[in-house]
């Protein structure tokens, strides 16, 4: 692809992202598989570029506004240019030429957008801190008061492109053996700091047609999101289940941390998502895992297999913004979220009662940064749940990842400016009888706690 065609690449993926209601890596995936004919190499460099627009979404927005330039897919590429790129104002008519593949002429506006912004910075000085940090309204009070004076460095660590980090199936190798077969492939990695199973790949190699992914000896995970499956602590023979599972990542990881005894039930209400997980499964030579899918998080199978279980991971669905290096768009998507903490208190409600009433672990994780969504929850369930109490992360730590100390004590708490990782929260619940409040005395375990005879119900 010549530059100009790799540009009108851009806006086309822009314009789409603006009329669907698709993620933006998975509208980039749809976008290149069907168009074969594009090499690697353009599509990185396309996919770099949408994703470098979807970063700089505040500060593009307020320069068009600045300017008074319409806010279009196609602006927003051309301040891109200027301002990020810093492509010259006599270059901007040669990439927009016309010409077969690339995009059409700059018209009088256009040409007005790239002359007052060419030679100019992308951080205006007269920029609010939230457009110049990229934080929507609804996120940048929560954040403010969770990181007081760190807010700038942890927020701006949020703006940096997310590293590519790999599991390594340890029912396949060990982190050391892939280590030399991917070097041995020149690849430049090294292993993670804080996931004895993590390999970091420096830049954006295609792994999908490598022999260690095919054959299931390495996966692409998040070292965070590694540390919250080595956290749940499943051991062989257990009964464990992933109550959010999605595609099956961590639990992936659970199983292969069973060494494939035992059962894990990976649980989510869309049959997609589960569907997605099955060709991850038969790739790492995984049986163990159970695929259900849920009508919601109180679906009568919850209620028939309370009790049952050793672990239980709650991966909570969240706003994600521990997420955003990876995500930038989700950023900016709509978002309730009172109605989300509602969601989240009913699905750890729910998903506690299936673990075993002596001993059995409930694992809360989200992927967000934010205080309502991580220790305020966990907080209101002991409150309700007086059969559960909080197990310090760090004694689980030492036991299951065991890389160091713990990052953080009580409940693990990661940011990519502190750990270089993607935001993550993890608090370990454990169950056990009821303390009686006024004596310390255990109460009758067999009782059921009230969430719990409010569910039955609500069930029938």
């Amino acid at each position: 692809m010549t530059p100009s065609a790799r540009i009108q690449a851009t806006i086309d993926i822009l314009e789409r992202l603006g009329i669907e209601n698709r993620p933006a890596d998975a509208l980039v995936s749809a976008y290149f598989r069907t168009r074969r004919f594009i090499g690697s190499k353009d599509r990185s460099e396309v996919a770099a570029r949408v994703y470098a627009v979807l970063r700089h979404h505040a500060r593009l927005g307020w320069w068009l506004a600045k300017v008074e330039a319409e806010d279009t897919p196609r602006n927003r590429v051309i301040a891109e240019l200027t301002l990020a790129e810093g492509v010259a104002v006599k270059d901007m008519g040669r990439l927009f030429s016309g010409e077969t593949y690339a995009p059409i002429p700059l018209d009088g506006p256009e040409d007005k957008l790239v002359k007052a912004t060419a030679g100019q910075p992308l951080d205006h000085p007269d920029m609010p801190k939230p457009v110049r940090s990229e934080i929507p309204d609804w996120a940048s009070p929560s954040l403010e008061a969770m990181f007081g004076d760190r807010f700038e460095v942890e927020v701006n660590a949020l703006l940096d492109q997310a590293p590519l980090d790999l599991r390594v199936n340890e029912l396949r190798g060990t982190r050391d053996e892939v280590l030399q077969t991917l070097i041995a492939g020149k690849l430049d990695v090294v292993a993670t700091p804080l996931s004895p199973l993590g390999i970091r790949v420096k830049g954006r190699p295609q792994l999908g047609r490598h022999p260690a992914f095919q054959s299931g000896l390495i996966e692409v995970q998040d070292e965070g999101s590694q540390l919250v499956a080595l956290l749940v602590d499943a051991r062989p023979g257990q009964q464990v289940v992933d109550f959010c599972s999605g595609a099956g990542g961590k639990a992936l990881a659970l199983a292969a941390r069973m060494k494939g005894k035992g059962r894990v039930v990976a649980c989510d209400v869309s049959k997609g998502r589960l569907d997605r997980g099955k060709e991850r499964l038969r790739r790492a030579g995984i049986d163990n895992v159970e695929p259900r899918l849920l009508e919601n998080e109180r679906d009568r199978w919850v209620k028939k297999q309370r009790g049952k279980f050793d672990r239980v991971l709650v991966d909570a669905p969240c706003t994600g913004t521990g997420a955003w290096r990876r995500n930038p768009d989700a950023r900016w998507r709509p978002m309730d979220l009172e109605r989300l903490l509602g969601v989240q208190r009913e699905i750890l409600d729910s998903a506690a009662r299936l673990a075993k009433p002596d001993g059995g672990r409930v694992i809360y994780a989200t992927c967000s940064l934010l205080r309502e969504e991580n220790e305020a929850q966990v907080e209101g369930f002991l409150a309700a749940h007086p059969d559960y109490r909080l197990l310090p992360v760090e004694t689980v730590w030492d036991e299951t990842v065991g890389t160091g100390p713990a990052p953080t004590t009580g409940m693990l708490r990661l940011s990519p400016a502190a750990n270089g990782t993607d935001g993550f929260f993890v608090a370990v619940l454990e169950r056990g009888p009821k303390a009686d409040a006024a004596s310390g005395e255990a109460a009758d375990a067999g009782e059921p706690d009230d969430a719990d005879a409010a569910a039955e119900g609500e069930e029938g």
